[in-house]
């Protein structure tokens, strides 16, 4: 029997702060495969997080196959805008949320990690933030657009040069798209979408980079519509999961868990070839040219003779 095996391996996560998400996810499916899991959570809700998992909010889905609960190494307070310390405004630092936690800066967040664990062999980039995601783009301030680019996509190069020379060779790391990237979604604004072509474009280029200079394979997953709790705050989240499950090949809900499988796969020697890649797991609507429920493809067509 063929199975994907983590047994050994040390896995980091950046963005988990809830039980909703792909973050979430792929933690289960890694755990499930025998890594241990560290991971980051965006600091202002660290406490709030660890609170949740330490009275048991989480225990029904921290439910793994074996009946074993799903554990943490350790998790680190993570900011993603900032790279080292002095990049940090005064008044974030003077934040009540962020005045008694230290080193949640990215260069900070991987010295420790190597401190506590020596090197790593999996990364995984978790999260995304857009101030005005609700703003069409043009109407996106230029403050909003480069925010949204700095947390969704350029922590991913940033968290990937620091975290790359900690990582074990044959070490992979992935992150997460969305079909924005390269179809018009209205209502996905605040260059989010513009984020996301940056972050598919990155992967080919890290690829490349990281592959020669620390052996390390680099994929993207451009994942289908899922109710967490950062895409309900995009505010038309039900309406892209309705769509998605009318006009997709696969007519059916989407499980977070099917992401996380596929990362799992993406980060085991199965996948050892693979890299510089856009996997898409969204029940096949990536693949769709027109939406069959569309008003103008309904009643009867005429056929050319």
């Amino acid at each position: 029997m063929l199975n994907i095996n983590l047994e050994g391996k040390i896995a980091f996560i950046a963005g988990i702060g809830d039980d909703q998400g792909f973050g979430w996810a792929i933690a289960k499916s890694l755990a499930e495969a025998g890594a241990t899991i560290i991971i980051g959570t965006w600091t202002p809700i660290l406490k709030i997080f660890s609170t949740s998992l330490n009275t048991g909010k989480f225990d029904a889905s921290r439910r793994l196959c074996n009946g074993k609960l799903l554990e943490f190494a350790k998790i680190y307070p993570l900011d993603a805008s900032f790279d080292t310390p002095d990049d940090v405004p005064e008044e974030i630092k003077e934040n009540k949320r962020y005045k008694d936690v230290g080193g949640y800066t990215i260069s900070e967040v991987a010295d420790q990690i190597n401190k506590d664990f020596g090197t790593i062999d999996i990364f995984v980039h978790s999260l995304a933030n857009a101030p005005e995601v609700k703003n069409p783009l043009l109407k996106t301030s230029r403050k909003g657009y480069l925010a949204a680019l700095s947390s969704s996509s350029y922590s991913f190069i940033s968290l990937l040069n620091h975290l790359g020379p900690h990582m074990n060779k044959d070490g992979a790391a992935i992150t997460l798209s969305y079909i924005a990237s390269e179809r018009i979604i209205p209502g996905y604004g605040g260059g989010m979408s513009s984020a996301k072509a940056a972050l598919e474009s990155d992967t080919r280029t890290l690829a490349w980079e990281a592959g020669r200079e620390w052996g390390i394979r680099v994929n993207t997953i451009s994942a289908g519509p899922l109710p967490s709790r950062a895409a309900t705050a995009i505010g038309f989240i039900q309406q892209m999961i309705n769509y998605s499950q009318t006009n997709a090949p696969l007519p059916k809900n989407l499980l977070a868990s099917e992401i996380g499988y596929v990362a799992a796969f993406l980060v085991s020697p199965l996948a050892s070839a693979i890299t510089g890649s856009i996997i898409y797991v969204d029940n096949g609507l990536h693949a769709m040219g027109v939406a069959p429920d569309s008003p103008s493809l309904q009643g009867e067509s005429e056929s050319c003779q």
